[in-house]
């Protein structure tokens, strides 16, 4: 555990909250591989509203720590907690989807654990980039228990993964080759349509942010605007923020300052708004 610490106004107070920095802390342990997650949390009380950030890479790779980091200053400045996780890597095919269900178990850790990281249980949203993104809006969308969450922000995140086998370079080639031109081919497309997040919409959905690049040249812009379309046409909370000419990921927005400011900007914003404290409640 680290003790250095940051002092942030924290999100519907005027006072000042500081966080404190935690690292390696083990949220699950599956088939003896412990899961461990990086945290930002307040010293003391009031509880702060979280966010859960899972990380990309193609879910063949990614870290916690280098990934998402863009991320943790803005987070903190603007009062929320943030916690962001591993999870169990897609080694091969059948490995592929497992690390939803660590996402899920990281959200029911955390609100086990919110009173000793003085953090809201009912205040939480995940926050996934790339294939972090569709993880995290699987997670939110297959209902499981203990899996109580505000929203979700997915950043140019695949959402249609049978029109991504088809036609994007994202899948990586392990994948892709052991998709093509099999006997299991329907089989396989058939798995991948069932963990695409575009094609698990229920009517009890928490509210979504897209954030996308419009140039993205791994996963198109479209399949953020069609995943809130078909969402909207649900009667579900969708919006779609486009990065007007990025590309694919948080490194290539940074480089830009223009770019890096304005979906931050949207990113802290939707978040203030869906993570306000109802009346009476806690802070």
């Amino acid at each position: 555990m680290l003790n250095a610490s940051s002092a942030a106004a924290p999100f519907g107070s005027p006072q000042l909250v500081r966080f404190k920095s935690i690292r390696n802390v083990e949220y699950a342990r599956v088939n003896g591989l412990a899961l461990n997650l990086d945290a930002s949390v307040p010293q003391t009380e009031p509880r702060s509203p979280a966010v859960i950030l899972v990380h990309g890479g193609g879910w063949v790779r990614g870290d916690r720590r280098v990934d998402v980091a863009p991320l943790f200053e803005p987070l903190n400045n603007a009062g929320f907690a943030w916690f962001s996780i591993d999870y169990r890597l897609a080694a091969d095919v059948t490995q592929f989807g497992v690390a939803i269900e660590d996402v899920q178990q990281a959200v029911r850790f955390v609100r086990s654990r919110a009173g000793e990281f003085h953090v809201d249980p009912d205040r939480i949203v995940l926050l996934g980039e790339s294939a972090g993104g569709q993880l995290a809006a699987m997670a939110a969308l297959r209902a499981a228990p203990g899996v109580c969450l505000k929203g979700v922000i997915a950043l140019y995140a695949p959402t249609d993964l049978v029109s991504l086998a088809k036609e994007s370079d994202y899948i990586p080639a392990g994948i892709r080759n052991s998709i093509r031109g099999t006997p299991w081919e329907s089989l396989l497309m058939a798995g991948l349509a069932q963990l695409s997040p575009v094609n698990n919409l229920r009517p009890d959905m928490p509210p979504f942010l897209l954030i996308h690049g419009t140039q993205d040249a791994l996963v198109p812009f479209a399949q953020s605007r069609d995943m809130c379309k078909r969402m909207l046409q649900a009667n579900a909370s969708c919006e779609v923020y486009p990065v007007l000419g990025g590309g694919h990921g948080l490194r290539w927005w940074e480089s830009d300052p223009k770019l890096a400011n304005g979906y931050k900007s949207k990113l802290i914003d939707w978040l203030r708004r869906q993570l306000a404290a109802p009346s009476g409640g806690r802070s």
